[in-house]
Order: C-alpha cells, then structure tokens, then sequence
C-alpha cells in the first residue's frame, strides 16, 4: 500500500493506493510543522481509524504540506510519520511542489495556491521554481482566506462594514472585540481561525462591497506572485484552493483585465497529485 497526502494548513486530504492502485480517501486536520510538533502529528494520525489499521501494511508515503519548506520543518513531519508507520520510506515535501505536480497536464505551467494561505510556483516538468517567498499570514499571503479574513474583521471591529453587513456578521458570530483578539493572538492556530471568516465573503459575495474586496485582494496576489515570472504572460497559470475555487468568477475577471491565461482552478490539489505519481514518479522509479 502507497500514501500520498497533501495538507494545507487547515485539512490534509489522504489518498490510500492499493496493489491495482484504487484510491481510498481519508482526512485529518492540516499537519503544519510551524503548529504542530511530532507528538501532536502522531496523536492525530493515531486518532484516524482508516490510517490506523493501515499503517503496518504502508510502503511508501509522499507528504506534502504547508511549512514543509525547510529541511528543519519537513524533519519534524517525516519523524512523526516514521514512528507510525514503521515499515515505510517517508518523502517529505513543500505544498508548493504539489500544487505544481497537481496542475502539470505535459507543459510548462505557473502554478499557485490560494486557499488559507497562498503561493505561487513555476513548473517545467522537472523543477519547481519559486520566484518570491510565501510571507504567511502575518507579512503576506495575499488573496487567501487569512487575508480577507484579516481586513473583514479588522473593517468589522472598526465599524467600516456597510450597515447591512455588520449586521449579519453580529448575527451570525456573535462574537466581541475581546473574543476575536483572544483567538487571533492567544490560540494554537490563529490562521486557521482568521481565515475561517472568508465564508462570510461566499455568503455575500454578489454585494458590490464584498466583490471590490475580493477583486482588489486577488489582483493584489497577481501582482505580487504571478507577475514575479517572466512568463507570466505566456504561460498557463493554474490555481488550487478554496478561495480560487468559491471566487472562480471574480479571479477569472482578474486575470482577464491583466490579459493573463488561466487554466485549470481546482479546489482539492490531491487527485492532480496522485495523477502526477502514478503517470511520472512511480513509473520513473519501477522503470529504474
């Protein structure tokens, strides 16, 4: 039996490939190296019932997740994930290189998410090239979910909502100043909690008010990490994530006004990522 996984910093999506390589799907929460520590990884992964039972029989895992970007914080995952699954070789990747993979169809292409956080990537077939480092939530990730959801709660406690919508956010919330800053600067995960706002933008994202936020923090992602590339006007660009998919409308308005081609726009990289090993990476090393 084979893993591959791609985790974002909320959910990590789990593909289980038999011996005929039919695919079984299973979930945890997102697995980042920046939040979570070996014991956590493991209590986690012990808690799946799926990934449990399946462990002892594991060959291979291919994992790929967010702050898996230096070679410190892929360790801390390929630790965890050695002591579960015991009998298996453990590659540890960035999310970025599987955005890349998930999106290659056989030609070069700029890949990007957009999703709780966001990245961008170039991808030629055989290397991914990152132009511009991911800033996370607190420099950078502009267009995510955690960047929405910074200015729609800083506009709400400031009171700068139309009147319409600071109402529907008190609400649906009910929330307070105190509240909100206690899980934005004491909790375990405040990117997960600030980005969870953005389902407020889905909930109106036909207002003018809701749509011009959106629009102005997409074109914002654009200019920050697709104009990076040299390419960026000749290339396909594909993207991945929750924001890209939920404001596929707006974002292929974006990048049509910045005479940019979009390809593909998935909200779930995993099936892309399993497609690219079975088609290249495994074949590459059954062939050797």
């Amino acid at each position: 039996m084979r893993i591959i996984v791609e985790s974002g910093s909320t959910k990590s999506d789990w593909v289980l490939l038999d011996e005929h390589n039919y695919r079984t799907y299973t979930s945890t929460i997102g697995l980042n190296p920046y939040f979570h520590d070996e014991f956590t990884v493991y209590n986690h992964l012990s808690n799946n019932e799926m990934l449990f039972n399946a462990a002892p029989f594991v060959k291979s895992i291919h994992f790929y997740g967010a702050g898996c970007s230096s070679p410190d914080r892929c360790n801390v995952i390929e630790r965890s994930l050695s002591k579960f699954f015991q009998n298996a070789y453990i590659y540890v990747g960035h999310d970025l290189d599987a955005c890349g993979y998930a999106t290659y169809r056989g030609k070069p292409v700029i890949a990007c998410i957009i999703g709780t956080g966001s990245n961008s990537c170039y991808f030629d077939g055989i290397k991914v090239y990152e132009e511009v480092p991911a800033l996370s939530y607190i420099l950078g990730d502009e267009g995510s979910g955690t960047y929405f959801g910074k200015q729609l709660l800083s506009k709400y406690l400031y009171r700068q909502l139309p009147k319409h919508l600071q109402i529907d956010f008190n609400e649906l919330y009910k929330t307070d100043k105190d509240e909100i800053l206690s899980n934005v600067y004491l909790s375990s995960q405040p990117n997960v909690y600030i980005a969870s706002f953005a389902t407020f933008l889905s909930r109106h994202s036909n207002d003018p008010f809701i749509e011009k936020m959106v629009y102005d923090g997409l074109k914002k992602f654009m200019e920050t990490h697709v104009f990076c590339f040299e390419s960026a006007h000749d290339a396909e660009i594909s993207f991945v994530g929750s924001i890209a998919y939920h404001f596929e409308g707006i974002l292929r308005k974006v990048a049509a006004d910045l005479v940019l081609n979009v390809g593909q726009i998935v909200k779930k990289p995993v099936d892309g990522l399993v497609d690219y090993h079975l088609n290249y990476i495994f074949k590459k090393n059954e062939n050797h």
